[in-house]
């Protein structure tokens, strides 16, 4: 059977001497506290601290890293046990196990490899490669660790070394979990962030629903422009008191408007009456990040754009399994002309930050380092979902450097619901950016002691500070 080790130069240059240098400054930096701003993972676990409940629960189905691989050579998203709509015939998660290692060879050279194969080795002590053969041995190994206290979601929060991780809510959550971990002294260590994609957005599903929700929650008239603006400022708030210190958004495009109040109330009595056209319902979005910018200038939350996802574009697995589903492709995306209006009402501003993060790299050196090297409130993203991988973060790092430099950037955040590759996800950006930065000293184009000062900033204070954390 294949060892399953991980080597201890992983991910470093492969050059000799470029190589120590990037093992001298990683060994600065590698048991630095995780900062997690930005990510996905279930406020529930950390509240109720409950045991987990198998490993396929755990590792397989609900990470769309995972299944939209095994979907692409064939394999049925139910017999993996991703939950469909209708509910759907329950599944053995022991047969989703033996399913995704008899295929783990399709994960060869992808990310995905690398976070499970740190969780195998680091957190369970497994010391053989899954496969076929080991299936049942991992199984039994992992399932019977995760019934362990130590293994529960606080103890590995702890162990993680996770310093603060920050969950994604819907204006209409009642954040129920946060307060529980607010009452029992977890409030700074998990906190949420505002996601209200789902009440800006007329071509979400149930728009119109969800802002009688929203009116009904808040007490606001949200039949009426000022009522709806009321609301949403009024959630903003709701999320602040239960530690949210950014807003999230994922709109389709970096489109911005300005437009005039009029303008903005015709276009809301539409989109809350589904008679918007699709020029119409954009515009209404970018009318809208330009208000959550005003708000966020009024209340201090990070706004963070996230553009440039086609979601659910197989309509069939959309209509099954409903949305986050692996289906979710990057699509070309302009931000100079985009973020336009945005930028000439809020650009100088100095009390504001927004971070924008792209699916399309070709605007790495040519758009968005040029953007940020310039406009005060504008800040980097890291690489992000199909880019959070070790040649993505080299990319971001040679093309946005040069013009931006490292402190017109936030640092890492790993953006996922798999919990247990968080720690994972760090330690490849951590390895990476001191090889990037070991490149630099190598070349004599940086000291090794300015070296070690921003592989710290990149890993700890960046991120701290642009999260006002």
């Amino acid at each position: 059977m294949a060892q399953l080790k991980l080597h201890a130069d992983r991910l470093f240059p492969s050059d000799p001497e470029t190589r120590k240098i990037a093992r001298r400054l990683y060994e600065k930096v590698s048991e630095l506290p995780i900062i997690s701003p930005h990510g996905h993972t279930d406020p529930s676990w950390f509240a109720g601290n409950e045991a987990f409940p198998n490993p396929a629960d755990l590792l397989i189905t609900p990470d769309h890293y995972v299944f939209r691989m095994l979907y692409s050579q064939g394999i049925r998203m139910e017999d993996l046990g991703v939950p469909q709509i209708d509910g759907g015939d329950p599944v053995d998660p022991r047969t989703v196990w033996r399913i995704f290692a008899d295929n783990y060879h399709l994960f060869d050279g992808t990310p995905s490899r690398i976070w499970h194969d740190w969780v195998y080795s680091q957190v369970f002590g497994l010391t053989e490669t899954l496969s076929a053969e080991t299936a049942d041995h991992y199984y039994d190994v992992i399932d019977h660790k995760l019934r362990q206290d130590d293994f529960r979601p606080r103890a590995l929060f702890d162990r993680f070394n996770i310093e603060v991780i920050a969950t994604t809510e819907d204006p209409l959550d009642p954040l129920v979990h946060h307060a529980k971990l607010q009452d029992d002294g977890w409030g700074k260590k998990v906190i949420t962030a505002f996601r209200p994609d789902n009440v800006l957005d007329p071509d979400y599903e149930g728009f119109a629903e969800n802002i009688a929700r929203l009116g009904e929650i808040t007490g606001c008239d949200t039949t009426d422009y000022q009522g709806y603006i009321d609301a949403l400022m009024d959630r903003r708030a709701f999320f602040k008191r239960h530690g949210a210190t950014s807003s999230d958004h994922g709109h389709p495009t970096a489109t911005t408007a300005d437009l005039t109040r009029a303008g903005a109330e015709a276009l809301f009595t539409k989109a809350r009456k589904g008679e918007c056209s699709p020029v119409e319902a954009e515009t209404f979005r970018g009318h809208m990040l330009v208000e959550m910018a005003r708000m966020s200038l009024e209340d201090g939350l990070v706004m963070q754009i996230h553009p440039g996802s086609h979601r659910n574009h197989n309509r069939q697995v959309f209509e099954r399994f409903g949305r986050d589903k692996g289906a979710d492709i990057p699509t070309k995306t302009d931000y100079v002309t985009a973020l336009g209006p945005l930028l000439d009402r809020f650009g100088n501003e100095p009390g504001l930050t927004i971070i924008l993060f792209t699916l399309d790299e070709t605007v790495y050196s040519r758009e968005l380092a040029p953007l940020a090297g310039h406009y005060p409130v504008l800040k980097l993203g890291p690489p992000w979902w199909f880019h959070d991988s070790p040649e993505g973060m080299r990319r971001f790092r040679e093309q946005a450097t040069e013009t931006a430099g490292f402190y017109n950037t936030v640092g890492f955040n790993d953006d996922t619901r798999a919990f247990l590759s968080i720690p994972a996800r760090h330690d490849v950006a951590r390895r990476m950016d001191c090889g990037f930065l070991a490149r630099l000293v190598a070349e004599h184009r940086m000291r090794e002691e300015d070296a070690e000062r921003v592989a710290y900033d990149l890993t700890y204070n960046l991120a701290k500070a642009a999260y006002r954390l």
